[in-house]
Parts: structure tokens; sequence; C-alpha cells
């Protein structure tokens, strides 16, 4: 997994807790923690993806498009991050039992693991994040 997940989680529910009024992206940065120019590529992936809509200009910035109870996390996880459970193999002597066999054993593992992820993170809405939030405080 990588940090466009987590940050693309962040931003959406700091966008679902703001939903009557537009976040810039350094806004969203600053509560991330990270550069305004990372979160900037996460927003134009879930941008491009419908998950948010934007506005420029004076007033502009970003806010949520979707019902919360709509987005999953699996459905971020798809975006930002499939692939990631892939086994990363060095290149191994084909004329090995082990070496010949390993990448397409290990790859068939792996996606059954992403397999279950997904499974496991369809459960878990923006909302329910925003409800684990707000539970906190």
């Amino acid at each position: 997994m990588n940090s466009d997940f987590t940050l693309a989680i962040h931003s959406l529910t700091l966008l679902a807790l703001q939903p009557d009024r537009m976040s810039t992206s350094e806004y969203i940065a600053e509560s991330a923690g990270v550069h305004p120019v990372r979160i900037r590529k996460v927003l134009s992936l879930l941008k491009k993806h419908g998950f948010i809509k934007s506005k420029e200009g004076t007033g502009g910035g970003f806010i949520f498009a979707l019902d919360l109870s709509e987005v999953n996390l699996w459905d971020i996880y798809k975006i930002t991050s499939e692939g990631a459970l892939q086994p990363k193999c060095p290149e191994s002597n084909e004329q090995c039992l082990v070496g010949a066999n390993m990448q397409r054993v290990l790859f068939t593992i792996f996606l059954g693991a992403e397999k279950h992820l997904g499974e496991y993170l369809k459960d878990y809405t923006i909302k329910e994040i925003v409800d684990f939030i707000n539970k906190k405080q």
C-alpha cells in the first residue's frame, strides 16, 4: 500500500467534514502534513474518478461530489494502490525448479491476499470514517 491511499482517505474525510465549503489543496496538505504538490496529485486522481469536484480562482478549491456512504475504502484503494501487493521478484534462475516458478506462485498468493483485502475494505465507507472521527471528539 502506498501513501496515496492514506492521503486520499485523509483528503476525502476532511472534505466530508466540510460539506458546505471549498477547501484548498494548501489547507488539505497542511492537515495531512505533506507538501501541497503531493496532495494535488491525489486530488487530481480523486477528481478524475468523480469523488470530488473543483472550482478554480478566488473562493475555489475542492468539495466532496458524492454521498459519503457511496465511497468505500476499496474504491479508493483501487485507484491509488491496486497491484501494490504484487511480489517484487528478482530475475530468477529459470533452470531451477524454484526460480522458474516462484513469481507465478507468489503472484497467485498475493492476488488472493489483495482480493481478501478488498472484501474487508468494502465494509468501510467515508461516512464511517467520519463517524469514527466524530466519536473521538
